[in-house]
């Protein structure tokens, strides 16, 4: 009898952030999250949003401010101890506007039972590389 992993793939719950954000899946979007987790956009001058609530407010007015939005994982890594690493495309069209407004960024995430437990963005995908790398090894 083999056994099977009862670890979360955190590579493809990240995954499913992108497509329900593509789809504009509020409740899928914060299901993701533990009900106290964080998302710590500070450091690109958003602020920092606490609880399942304050995240679904951030992430209704974020993609509802676009006409079209679509978003990408341009890498997803898990770094183990329930630390993953992404680089994020991310591509939208305000409302009657022909052009679109791209932006590139980095998310450190921790993990727990399959929820974000925090989120951390960052502007510089190097410096999020590396914090990221250091908070697996200090959660390890």
């Amino acid at each position: 009898m083999t056994e099977e992993s009862t670890t979360p793939d955190l590579v493809e719950l990240t995954q499913r952030l992108a497509e329900a954000a593509n789809a504009r899946d509020f409740d899928v979007l914060t299901r993701l999250w533990a009900r106290d987790g964080v998302w710590d956009m500070s450091v690109v001058g958003m602020g920092v949003f606490e609880g399942r609530g304050a995240i679904r407010a951030l992430y209704e007015d974020w993609l509802g401010s676009y006409e079209a939005f679509e978003v990408e994982f341009e890498e997803v890594h898990d770094l183990g101890n329930g630390v993953a690493f992404s680089v994020v495309f991310q591509r939208g069209r305000l409302p009657g506007s022909t052009g679109w407004i791209e932006v590139r960024y980095a998310v450190v995430a921790t993990w727990a039972d399959g929820l974000i437990e925090r989120g951390m963005g960052y502007s510089d995908i190097d410096e999020a590389r590396a914090a990221a790398e250091r908070l697996a090894q200090e959660r390890g």
